[in-house]
């Protein structure tokens, strides 16, 4: 059932009356009126809170699409979700899409949902700069991603990788650092290391860009290529809907950790505040609005990724995204 009220239908339909009339109807400002679904790369958390504040000041329905957000099951791969239809759209990290392509799968990335890297070396309090983990354990999941993030922080601190015992923990580098069965874990600066450091203060954290890596979008919204050449407006709408949601979010950041932990009572109010607090400067670092897709930031990370082993050719950043289409709605919007 629709959640917009009477009065703005009947206003919507007259100004699209008026503008088919008058000849000017607008691709990229279209509301196609149409359910999609979006898939999450985690659980729910105070990343997400942007789309949660949209959904539930009913932005999606103003944008015309209504969004069915959904959290990822266990072994729930959000290329392959949307390369099959099952979901419209996905956020995954910036890695996937890149090993993706790399395997020929055609999914294109069309909004940043942050601007900088959220990965990290999470370390014990006595681990005072990242090369002094040569010779200890350091937790890693097992992901390709995860061997570069730690050998870019080591290298670029003066150390040698090669010397760091690599201990695969899968996502459970909280607890291997809480029982200290390690000295250091690969992980997420602004999920587990803000966990973190609420259970153990004086944790360390090491972030990838700030040891010589290139700032980049972690986190961005894909589709397939095919959703997007022949459903273009349910992608812009939603690139629109949650702009507003997490342009929201950085202005009401107690409005956006509400409806987070509305739509799920698991989460602790106080842990989410200060998870978002800290992630919150990441959503438009270094970009004109948010969402947006740099081509040249994007050129540095394809060197960077292709230099720590991540994937063995370097993206085609080209055809990976399409970086104009997250100007959907503005006034730089191309096709406005």
């Amino acid at each position: 059932m629709s959640r917009r009220p009477l009065v703005p239908i009947l206003l919507t339909a007259l100004l699209a009356l008026v503008a088919g009339g008058c000849g000017t109807s607008n691709p990229s400002d279209s509301r196609p009126d149409q359910d999609a679904k979006l898939l999450l790369d985690f659980s729910p958390n105070a990343v997400h809170a942007g789309i949660y504040l949209a959904i539930q000041r009913g932005y999606d329905d103003a944008e015309g699409v209504h969004l069915d957000v959904q959290p990822p099951g266990q072994s729930t791969d959000g290329i392959k979700a949307v390369l099959s239809g099952q979901e419209d759209m996905a956020l995954v990290d910036i890695h996937d899409l890149a090993i993706a392509q790399g395997k020929g799968k055609d999914v294109v990335g069309v909004m940043a949902m942050v601007q900088t890297p959220l990965a990290a070396v999470l370390a014990q309090p006595d681990v005072r700069r990242p090369r002094d983990l040569e010779g200890r354990k350091v937790g890693v999941t097992g992901l390709p991603s995860d061997d570069a993030v730690l050998a870019s922080i080591v290298k670029g601190d003066g150390g040698d990788p090669a010397k760091v015992k690599k201990v695969t923990v899968g996502f459970n580098a909280v607890q291997a650092l809480l029982s200290r069965k390690v000295s250091g874990a690969t992980a997420f600066w602004n999920v587990e290391g803000v966990a973190l450091k609420e259970k153990r203060p004086g944790m360390r954290s090491f972030q990838v860009d700030d040891y010589g890596a290139p700032s980049y979008p972690e986190l961005v919204l894909v589709t397939s290529r095919e959703t997007l050449e022949t459903n273009a407006p349910v992608v812009r709408a939603t690139i629109r809907a949650l702009r507003r949601g997490y342009e929201g979010a950085i202005n009401d950041p107690e409005s956006a950790v509400s409806a987070l932990t509305d739509a799920d009572p698991t989460l602790k109010r106080d842990l989410t505040s200060k998870e978002l607090d800290a992630v919150s400067p990441s959503f438009t670092a270094g970009a004109d609005f948010y969402g947006q897709l740099q081509p040249s930031v994007l050129a540095r990370w394809a060197t960077w990724e292709q230099r720590f082993g991540i994937v063995t050719a370097k993206p085609d950043i080209a055809k990976m995204f399409d970086t104009s289409i997250a100007k959907t709605g503005l006034k730089q919007d191309p096709d406005a």
